[in-house]
């Protein structure tokens, strides 16, 4: 639904993007990462149409952004990270004459609009004039206008600035339902929801791609699989057959040691924290283990790293001058 080849934008002798190419599949909801000045708005405005590029090719469903723009457009429900917004306008009215602006018919518009306003939960501010609300509400409308004319394609970028905790788990929850529907890419500084929300992730600097995969795959890439103990909790009997199985556990691949955090008279259950080594990942050698000795298990569970944690990770690694250049990881 979205093909980038070669996107390339310069402000003066500053590089914003580079040579950028990339795809978004139809059903995906991508989220676009990176640090300030990394090219996220740019890159978002440029695929919207709101700028033209000074090098590559844009295609928004089929239909190039430059050569075929009203095309490309009608496809795209764009919401800017600062939502511009009529004030002096009601939020029904707003959002009908944006529906007529983007040839939404008018025998289907209020169906359109009533939509969008219960999709966005603020059916019950049709009336209210958009000044009197909150930065949340403002936001909501810019959400429900860039869902007015059912696009193929919805480009958000910071959708829940502004929200707070309870409206950013409605918003997180929309834009998972909406990908039933919709081809959505969205830009967000709040990397747990991107993580709770999106599908891959796109990770720039400095105008380039350094990485790109799901949340697990760039795990594996940056080294950092787990970023806790690994818990398990064995049915064992008496200290004896605790401490037997302690010594099979800490004979294992991957393991760097094991320890006895908690044992339970009744049922005889006992929990143990066991530290991975570095060279991976020993739950599934614990779990071979378990099955080969007859061992009865209760639990078997590791905290992964958060996509912060390999955010942070991936931009420590890069070298000095990754802004010129940089591997693009496919």
């Amino acid at each position: 639904m979205i093909s980038v080849q070669g996107l390339t934008k310069s402000y003066g002798s500053t590089d914003a993007v580079r040579d950028l190419t990339f795809s978004v599949d139809r059903g995906e909801v991508v989220g676009f990462l990176g640090p300030n000045g990394a090219g996220k708005s740019t890159t978002m405005k440029i695929l919207s149409g709101f700028l033209p590029a000074d090098a590559g090719e844009v295609g928004i469903a089929g239909f190039n952004i430059c050569s075929q723009s009203l095309q490309a457009r009608s496809r795209i429900g764009y919401l800017p990270e600062n939502v511009p917004l009529y004030p002096e306008m009601r939020v029904g009215e707003y959002l009908r004459y944006r529906a007529a602006l983007k040839g939404v018919r008018s025998r289907r518009m209020r169906e359109k609009v009533d939509d969008a306003l219960e999709l966005c939960f603020i059916g019950h501010v049709r009336s209210q004039l958009i000044g009197t609300l909150s930065k949340g509400y403002r936001q909501r409308v810019g959400l429900a206008d860039a869902l007015v004319n059912e696009p193929d394609i919805l480009i958000l970028d910071e959708p829940t600035i502004g929200l707070d905790p309870a409206q950013i788990r409605e918003v997180r929850q929309l834009i998972k339902s909406l990908a039933t529907r919709h081809t959505i890419l969205l830009s967000s500084h709040i990397l747990s929801e991107v993580e709770m929300t999106c599908s891959r992730v796109l990770i720039l600097n400095k105008g380039r791609i350094v990485a790109t995969g799901t949340p697990s795959e760039l795990r594996e890439r940056t080294g950092l699989p787990l970023s806790g103990p690994v818990r398990m909790e064995v049915q064992a009997g008496d200290q004896a057959a605790i401490q037997e199985i302690l010594k099979a556990i800490r004979s294992l691949e991957y393991v760097s040691s094991a320890s006895l955090i908690d044992s339970e008279l009744s049922g005889n259950w006992a929990r143990f924290e066991i530290l991975p080594s570095s060279s991976g990942d020993p739950r599934s050698t614990l779990f071979e283990e378990a099955v080969r000795r007859g061992w009865k298990l209760r639990e078997l569970s590791a905290r992964e790293s958060s996509l912060e944690e390999i955010f942070t990770s991936l931009m420590t690694q890069l070298p000095v001058n990754a802004g010129t250049k940089v591997e693009v990881v496919s």
